[in-house]
């Protein structure tokens, strides 16, 4: 059986929990540490011996939520199965991910921070540009094994990623759209996936098989 975790590291946990759903309710301006505090049930200086500034704690914040997107992201390219169903699980991921309400809501507050700080926006875009890492592996190693065209992994995954949030991540942020249907998610996924295919796919060697 696994030991209770310390006192502090609950105390932290609380702190960035409150953090997430001050900062989502509210936004960045408008929550103050005495709020997450109070939310946490925790000192403003327990607050403050974890993060020592706002802006601290919000970096914070994100970090979690790139770790928990990036997470769900972690994929290997698998030779031995279709380039379509493996497609279809990677990016039926993102899709889950740009559906979740949280991290919608926290990329409204970092687009609405980003507006007075040019620095905040460069940071925030690296992250979002880190989650994709993954794909554009994904996607060298299919090269590699010459299931797909050559070109630029990065370029190529950007180009997939913008498919997918044209329609299930700017609406919702920015014109706060309803998160879409389960059944238009695949839609969505099965016409990138043609595009994608119809555009980078080999064919089949002759004497392949």
């Amino acid at each position: 059986m696994k030991a209770p975790r310390r006192l502090a590291d609950r105390k932290r946990t609380a702190i960035i929990q409150a953090a997430i759903s001050e900062f989502r309710n509210n936004g960045f301006d408008a929550t103050s540490m005495d709020r997450i505090a109070t939310h946490a049930v925790v000192s403003k200086r327990t607050v403050y011996n974890h993060f020592y500034s706002k802006e601290k704690l919000f970096e914070e914040v994100l970090h979690q939520l790139w770790i928990s997107s990036a997470q769900e992201l972690a994929f290997a390219y698998r030779g031995n199965r279709p380039l379509r169903e493996q497609l279809q699980e990677i990016l039926l991921r993102e899709m889950h991910i740009l559906n979740d309400s949280n991290f919608l809501d926290l990329t409204r507050v970092v687009t609405a921070t980003a507006i007075h700080s040019l620095e905040r926006a460069q940071h925030m875009v690296g992250r979002l540009g880190k989650r994709e890492e993954n794909f554009a592996i994904w996607i060298r190693a299919a090269q590699a094994d010459h299931k797909l065209k050559a070109g630029d992994p990065d370029f190529i995954a950007h180009q997939v990623h913008a498919l997918l949030k044209e329609f299930a991540f700017w609406p919702q942020v920015i014109w706060r759209q309803p998160l879409l249907p389960a059944a238009m998610q695949l839609s969505v996924v099965n016409a990138a996936l043609d595009m994608f295919l119809a555009n980078y796919e080999l064919p089949i060697s002759a004497d392949c098989g």
